[in-house]
């Protein structure tokens, strides 16, 4: 399609290690449009960090990438499979055409650097040289970030907060305007209100400046706030891939419906809160058949034998389970 910015075709990934291969990721397929905002969730573990980093070669050196391809389109409108790129044409695509901004913001940065230097490094690498354009680029993005921006550019990393930090962080992700932009758990260990601003913050910047997001996270409030599409994802494969509302109000996976059972719901106070059985797989010796059926409430023989392909059953919504009807029954009420 001509809006697709990122079509991610059946990318598996697994780490070596002395035990055997984990398979981190299996079989990965989506595609990324223009100005839109899809979300990975799932939980740890399930595969959301590992994909992502692949798409700007930041893998540990102990990852493997054992098939599929990443085709990205530029702002010139040539397209061209990332896992073909040289060191310095991933050089380029990082931070100016794919821009990754991560949950720990304090490490992002370099400590003995004021931002101001680490604003001018990051556009002098991309051959953007005139100081003074930089900075009143920066100054443009942290005012949108809703900060005070000659204190924020006198900083060390350290003299700001948590959440300080991670709008600089974001604004420094938008610099050279890439028309991707990945966030991995960008809100992880801030506190509610601090989340709130800043998932605002990203909606306004998106608005405002049309990059397409990937959001990972396991906070289902936030993907269902920001994004467009979710794809959930378990044991390295996506299970579940479909319009917010519809992964939300009529999911058909069993691992959707018990994430989403897993939310405590305002309108019942009194609910005892529902958790998904079991343990996550190991990735190493995986269960045979879908990998949810060890924990899956309906599991039949058919399932621990024969791993369901993921199909579309709605418009837009795919889903691999041998027993969407189930899930679909099981699924009424739960909204109520």
């Amino acid at each position: 399609m001509s809006d697709v910015v990122l079509s991610v075709q059946d990318v598996s990934i697994v780490y070596h290690a002395d035990r055997g291969d984990v398979k981190a990721s299996n079989h990965i397929s989506f595609d990324l449009h223009k100005g839109e905002a899809i979300a990975l969730i799932g939980e740890s573990g399930s595969g959301k960090t590992t994909v992502s980093l692949s798409f700007v070669d930041m893998l540990p050196k102990v990852a493997e990438i054992t098939s599929g391809k990443v085709l990205f389109t530029n702002r010139d409108g040539k397209t061209s499979n990332i896992f073909e790129y040289s060191h310095e044409q991933m050089r380029d695509l990082r931070w100016k055409e794919c821009a990754m901004v991560f949950q720990g913001s304090q490490s992002s940065f370099n400590p003995v650097l004021r931002i101001r230097e680490q604003f001018l490094d990051t556009a002098r690498a991309h051959g953007w040289n005139n100081k003074e354009e930089v900075i009143a680029k920066a100054i443009e993005l942290l005012k949108f970030v809703r900060l005070d921006p000659e204190r924020t550019l006198e900083s060390y990393p350290h003299e700001l907060s948590g959440g300080m930090k991670q709008r600089t962080l974001i604004a420094l992700g938008v610099l050279l305007s890439p028309p991707v932009v990945i966030f991995d758990e960008p809100t992880t260990a801030l506190d509610i209100i601090t989340q709130r601003a800043i998932i605002d913050v990203l909606k306004e910047m998106q608005k405002e400046l049309g990059f397409s997001i990937i959001f990972i996270s396991h906070d289902l409030a936030l993907a269902a706030e920001l994004s467009t599409r979710v794809a959930t994802m378990y044991a390295g494969a996506i299970v579940e891939l479909g319009p917010v509302e519809d992964i939300f109000y009529r999911a058909l996976h069993p691992y959707t419906l018990g994430l989403l059972r897993s939310v405590p719901r305002l309108s019942q106070a009194n609910e005892e809160l529902s958790s998904i059985k079991g343990n996550p797989p190991d990735l190493i010796n995986p269960p045979s058949g879908c990998k949810f059926h060890p924990r899956c409430e309906f599991a039949s023989e058919k399932c621990a034998t024969k791993e369901p392909p993921l199909v579309e059953y709605e418009d837009n919504h795919q889903a691999a389970c041998w027993h969407t009807e189930k899930v679909i029954e099981a699924r009424k009420g739960l909204w109520d």
